[in-house]
């Protein structure tokens, strides 16, 4: 099958500037949110066979890829993953759609998830890939997280450190990031390498992408524990999905920490995959996705 066969490339404009979307099929919609450091491109193997069902809306992120990215401020809420699910409620919407189905992976899947706290009424299933909540990450901070997720303390760290050491050489960069399990120079699909490597060579990505993780370490955390203080869980059935060969799945007993965050059912489970669900094992995700989405 071609590279994303049978959508349109597009940009929407919401309110807080252009989003850079492939879109396709027919039928009820569903998201598919991406993670870092990719685009929409992510989901090329996934989209497709969801399109023969589904209206699919794959957008880039704020920060990412061809969309906007808003200039950073002190406190980061540009670039909060409340902001950014506003951002995909008001696309959603722009496009008809007052209520609709999640499938998202790493950033993209806590952006799903204060989504779906802030936006009850326009979530009806979610599925989060590869994660647990940002939260449980940071308070379950050990040496085996800070060592398997460095990145996430030294992108939080102030500008421009790591932003200019990115920028020193960002195509090696990618391939070092992206190999948190060993993978061959082939392991993602040409036309979603160019589009990542072509957007990581983008400064203006670079900083949106740590500002990204500079939010998930101060205004996010703020607003995860505000939740969580006030009892405020995914109302919506929830699936979640990791790689068998993952940190995720080394650390945590994810069922048992979503089913916390969660007033409805919690289903899901272990793929023989790396941290690349989507690209490393496509069809055992559209067999999970295919039982879970109506």
């Amino acid at each position: 099958m071609s590279f994303f066969s049978g959508f349109s490339l597009e940009h929407a404009e919401i309110e807080g500037g252009s989003i850079r979307l492939r879109r396709g099929g027919d039928g009820p919609p569903i998201l598919l949110v991406h993670g870092n450091p990719q685009t929409h491109a992510m989901w090329h193997a996934i989209a497709p066979s969801l399109s023969k069902h589904y209206t699919v809306i794959c957008p880039d992120l704020r920060g990412y890829g061809g969309s906007f990215k808003p200039e950073a401020t002190s406190t980061h809420a540009p670039y909060s993953k409340r902001e950014m699910a506003k951002d995909l409620i008001q696309l959603m919407e722009n496009f008809g759609f007052s209520t609709f189905q999640v499938a998202s992976h790493d950033r993209g899947a806590r952006v799903s998830h204060r989504m779906a706290l802030e936006y009850p009424e326009k979530i009806e299933r979610l599925a989060v890939l590869d994660i647990v909540p940002t939260i449980e990450h940071f308070e379950r901070t050990n040496m085996k997280f800070a060592m398997g997720y460095y990145h996430w303390f030294w992108f939080a760290q102030p500008h421009p450190f790591p932003e200019n050491v990115i920028s020193s050489n960002p195509g090696d960069w990618f391939h070092a990031h992206t190999s948190r399990e060993p993978k061959g120079n082939d392991f993602f699909h040409p036309d979603a390498l160019s589009d990542y490597l072509t957007h990581i060579h983008d400064p203006k990505m670079i900083r949106g992408m740590c500002e990204d993780y500079r939010a998930a370490a101060t205004i996010d955390l703020e607003h995860d524990r505000k939740s969580r203080a006030d009892g405020i869980k995914i109302q919506c059935p929830l699936l979640t999905l990791w790689g068998r060969k993952g940190k995720i799945n080394e650390w945590y007993d994810t069922l048992a920490i979503w089913r916390e965050y969660c007033t409805d059912t919690v289903t899901g489970g272990a793929i023989h995959s790396g941290h690349y669900l989507p690209e490393e094992a496509p069809d055992k995700v559209l067999e999970q996705f295919e039982k879970f989405f109506l």
